[in-house]
């Protein structure tokens, strides 16, 4: 059994062979100033401060947080200091165990997560009443901000709404509802903004959560009886953002829940942003009444990525990582891997550790030795003839009007998309595209790449279509 709370003592050896004790809290105290100027105030803020040490023993210190994902991620990027730093300051231990545990103590230690979820008795377990900022807002990721988010075509009208909320003290549309696929960025515009608003106006409270977690919250305030304390919490914010609202799609009582609680925050006149994997109208099991609501403000989706905006990431990641890596291995990763954002960026890491580990430069031919999976996933060849038949499926339209003289709109645009997917999706040049639509020459291929890359930005309707071929292709 591991040693807990105050009873639980440290010790390190002096040159003289003394073993004086150190309470383990005190010794947590001293590692998190340690670790608070290592790392700087947002990241302690986000991931140190609601650590808690449960105790030592055998060599293994364990440390308890409150969720899954902060869990994950203390183990991933601080353990390894933790360790090095009670070395340094007390003794030598094998590794760092982090736990899952309720934030409420018991008689100083803290709960386990068995304790935590069952109350000897429920009348008397009280709802937290701390800030609501500190006890409920999920932990912002400090790599998400504004200055390390790249923008392009596919995110331009995204990113310029949050920044509209972020840098305003009124509210511009109510709500902000951002949606794409996954990978895209949305997630990342959501921490952006609330790292900028916390910056801009510390005084505001912001809550930031996923939509499981609001749910969560909402069971265990009425499994404990306390559903007032968890009304007054969520309706005393200024600023509440919802991730992947997709969650409570078919949960009638979250979604009656967050109903009441959007309506109270709009007659305050508070900012609520929302997002999910599609736009209000597409959410299956979404009440109709939740589904206008959401749908009354902005709504801004995210699609998918260009070759140019993918470059740009990758060029990002370079400086930011400060590694070494030629030109063109970034541009060979922005043709090769157009799933999502995140595959491209772990293509990237993957590529500068091996380069690392193996004391080897990065080349194009080591990239596409060792992503051999991913460039599987990603390169599965698109013909022109497929996107034709795609498209011309879509709109209802006959295959051969694809290569017809035909220029009834009805006819022209789908023929106009099929060739601006051609141009995104294949290798082929423009001269090699017209050809494939009926001999035509590549100055048409190019006005009508142009005009779809123009109408993408300003028509929702089209730009979904778009999307929607694009995912139904393949891509």
């Amino acid at each position: 059994m591991l040693e807990k709370g105050n009873t639980a003592a440290v010790q390190k050896q002096d040159l003289a062979g003394h073993s004086p004790a150190i309470n383990i809290e005190q010794a947590w105290e001293q590692i998190r100033s340690l670790l608070h100027k290592e790392f700087g105030a947002a990241a302690f803020k986000s991931w140190i401060a609601p650590v808690i040490p449960q105790g030592l023993s055998n060599g293994v210190l364990e440390l308890a947080v409150p969720t899954r994902f902060m869990r994950d991620w203390v183990k991933t990027h601080y353990t390894d200091r933790i360790r090095q730093l009670w070395a340094q300051n007390f003794s030598v231990i094998a590794r760092v165990d982090v736990v899952i545990a309720a934030a409420e103590k018991n008689g100083g230690a803290a709960l386990s997560p068995a304790a935590a979820e069952r109350p000897a008795n429920t009348n008397e377990v009280k709802y937290e009443t701390a800030s609501i900022t500190d006890t409920l807002s999920s932990p912002l990721d400090p790599r998400f901000t504004f200055d390390n988010f790249v923008v392009g075509k596919p995110n331009e009208l995204a990113h310029a709404a949050v920044r509209r909320v972020a840098d305003s003290d009124t509210v511009a549309f109510n709500p902000l509802f951002l949606y794409s696929g996954v990978g895209l960025g949305k997630t990342h515009l959501m921490h952006a903004t609330a790292w900028a608003i916390r910056a801009r106006a510390p005084q505001r409270k912001v809550l930031y959560m996923s939509a499981e977690k609001f749910m969560y919250q909402f069971v265990r305030a009425l499994r404990f009886k306390d559903t007032m304390s968890f009304k007054e919490q969520f309706r005393s914010v200024d600023v509440l953002m919802i991730d992947d609202i997709q969650f409570i799609c078919g949960k009638e009582s979250t979604q009656e829940e967050f109903f009441h609680t959007f309506n109270a925050l709009v007659d305050q006149n508070k900012q609520i942003i929302v997002s999910a994997d599609k736009p209000p109208s597409d959410l299956d099991g979404l009440e109709d009444r939740l589904r206008s609501r959401l749908g009354w403000g902005l709504v801004a989706d995210i699609y998918p990525t260009t070759y140019e905006l993918r470059l740009g990431i990758l060029e990002q990641k370079r400086e930011m990582l400060k590694r070494e890596v030629p030109q063109q291995v970034l541009e060979f990763l922005a043709h090769k891997i157009t799933s999502n954002v995140r595959e491209l960026e772990g293509a990237l890491n993957r590529i500068i550790a091996h380069s690392e580990l193996m004391g080897r430069p990065v080349t194009i031919e080591g990239a596409h030795d060792l992503l051999q999976d991913l460039l599987r996933a990603n390169d599965r060849r698109v013909t022109v003839e497929e996107i034709q038949r795609k498209v011309a499926e879509h709109y209802n339209i006959r295959l051969s009007d694809m290569h017809s003289p035909r220029r009834a709109r009805m006819v022209a645009r789908p023929r106009q998309i099929a060739m601006y997917l051609a141009k995104a999706m294949t290798e082929h040049s423009l001269p090699e595209i017209g050809r494939k639509f009926g001999g035509r020459d590549h100055t048409t291929i190019m006005h009508c790449v142009s005009r779809i890359e123009e109408l993408v930005i300003s028509d929702r309707t089209l730009r979904e279509d778009v999307e929607l071929l694009k995912r139904a292709i393949g891509g």
